[in-house]
């Protein structure tokens, strides 16, 4: 067990049944530990990654960050990526459960290209931040934090990403070593509340950011879950993967599925649980892409659906007849980011 897992197992964390969107507000600290880092480097590693992900990784600085999507020839995602740079390396984001799979399929295309990619997820400590004694705490380490979205930068202290809000709350994502990590967790104070990272991912709901997990892959093309309106998909860059194939849901007609954020009140809610519609209870209109306990005793859901579905009509979680879904307004827009 690593010093940092030690910190936070010596005193008990929250979980969102029994924190309030003020808790929240205020200020909290979670160990992220559903998530794997790969770390490519070498001299074709930009160029390498450019051509297997759809976003682009070849202009890529080291003050920002991306999301990304690996898809199979058929465009279907076999992972979401969050990316960034540092120094001479680029750092790839996953879920945990594919980590070992997506390296490895990575390494089938290296061949000849100088680039080495490597799991570094124990190196370090990955932490989600948010609320105002968050934004203090970060301060002692940081001179400054990233103001937009997806702005990332980093010291001595390690790397410190600005992610989408939710709770009405900026939040941030800190890369640091376990070693600094203890040297400096004396000065977290006890305003800042220890959570459960089911309640980084319940913002990641909140926030319409969705992840694709094990039991998820090769389900959706980017565009069903809403990847290219979050910055996932760059539609100038090069081929890649699937790219014509997610190319063509773009412009050959308007899309009719997209991803939605919803509650629903059941004793459980499981990824790639099917949705049935009154519209047509004889056949699925969609699934989970992501579900957690919200703060109430509900759960919070990222559903893949027909618009028509939607909009039309009532949906229910797992059968024809089962929980209703409660749809909430998305945090942005359905546009077309081509235009």
């Amino acid at each position: 067990m690593s010093t940092t897992q030690q910190f936070f197992e010596t005193s008990k964390t929250m979980d969102a049944g029994k924190l309030t969107s003020e808790q929240l507000q205020n200020g909290y600290i979670c160990l992220i530990q559903d998530q794997s880092l790969i770390q490519a480097n070498g001299d074709d590693a930009a160029s390498f990654l450019h051509n297997q992900l759809s976003n682009d990784v070849e202009h890529l600085n080291n003050t920002h960050s991306r999301y990304a999507a690996y898809c199979t020839p058929k465009g279907r995602m076999l992972a979401s990526f969050l990316y960034w740079k540092t120094d001479d390396n680029i750092v790839l984001q996953c879920s945990a459960s594919l980590q070992p799979a997506l390296q490895k399929r990575l390494q089938m295309f290296v061949m000849r290209s100088k680039v080495k990619l490597e799991d570094v997820s124990e190196q370090f400590a990955l932490l989600g931040l948010s609320g105002n004694a968050a934004e203090a705490f970060l301060l002692t380490q940081f001179s400054k934090l990233p103001s937009a979205i997806n702005d990332k930068l980093s010291n001595a202290a390690g790397t410190l990403i600005r992610l989408h809000d939710a709770f009405e709350t900026a939040r941030y994502q800190w890369l640091v070593s376990h070693a600094k990590f203890a040297e400096i967790s004396s000065q977290i104070d006890a305003s800042l509340q220890k959570v459960d990272d089911s309640i980084w991912r319940l913002g990641n709901i909140h926030a319409g950011l969705p992840q694709v997990l094990e039991q998820s892959k090769e389900k959706f093309v980017p565009q069903m879950i809403n990847f290219e309106l979050i910055g996932g998909v760059n539609f100038r860059k090069g081929c890649y993967p699937g790219q014509e194939i997610v190319a063509r849901s773009q412009y050959l007609g308007k899309l009719k599925r997209r991803m939605a954020i919803a509650l629903v009140k059941a004793d459980t809610v499981d990824v790639a649980m099917e949705i049935f519609s009154d519209n047509d209870p004889t056949q699925p209109c969609g699934m989970i892409v992501n579900a957690e306990r919200n703060l109430s005793d509900e759960f919070a859901c990222l559903v893949e659906i027909k618009l028509a579905d939607q909009e039309q009509g009532k949906v229910h979680l797992g059968v024809s007849d089962g929980p209703v879904f409660n749809f909430l307004p998305l945090p942005y827009a359905y546009l077309d980011v081509t235009e």
